[in-house]
């Protein structure tokens, strides 16, 4: 079944006003071999519905505001860190609406490797714990947010 939530409001525009809010949710569960991943630099995030055999090694998340997807030069909030998307795979935006899926992954990558990769910068990846948000941000960075994507 296709989940796509509207946004609670209009997102706002980059820019002076402030960055767009593409995606907003905040975890609800959070997998107890989600350290292990996060450690080797992948971050594997499901929407709530995922099926169980998902769960161990994901963090579940209740989306509340989902517009689109990431593109190279957007930001990825993770409780206070911010992580700049270099790249991301054919399907990404497909899936993060349709099922809350993301790969993260901290890899340095300008080119995904996967159809569902979201390369970042090397470097470790936040803890994430129950209760917290996770935003996709465009114009908040004053990157390259609107050049296109390069996948």
């Amino acid at each position: 079944m296709t989940q796509h939530l509207p946004a609670a409001s209009p997102p706002s525009g980059a820019g002076a006003a402030g960055p767009q809010v593409l995606y907003d949710t905040e975890v609800v569960a959070v997998g107890e071999l989600v350290p292990q991943f996060v450690d080797q630099g992948v971050l594997v995030l499901f929407g709530e519905q995922a099926p169980e055999e998902l769960h161990e090694f994901s963090v579940l998340h209740r989306p509340r505001q989902a517009v689109e997807g990431p593109r190279p030069g957007d930001e990825i909030v993770l409780g206070g860190t911010r992580l700049p998307v270099l790249a991301v795979g054919d399907v990404v935006a497909e899936n993060l609406l349709n099922l809350g899926h993301l790969d993260i992954k901290a890899d340095g990558h300008d080119r995904a490797q996967l159809p569902g990769d979201v390369c970042v910068p090397v470097g470790p990846l936040p803890s994430v714990a129950k209760g917290q948000r996770i935003t996709i941000l465009r114009g908040a960075a004053g990157g390259p947010a609107d050049e296109g994507d390069r996948a």
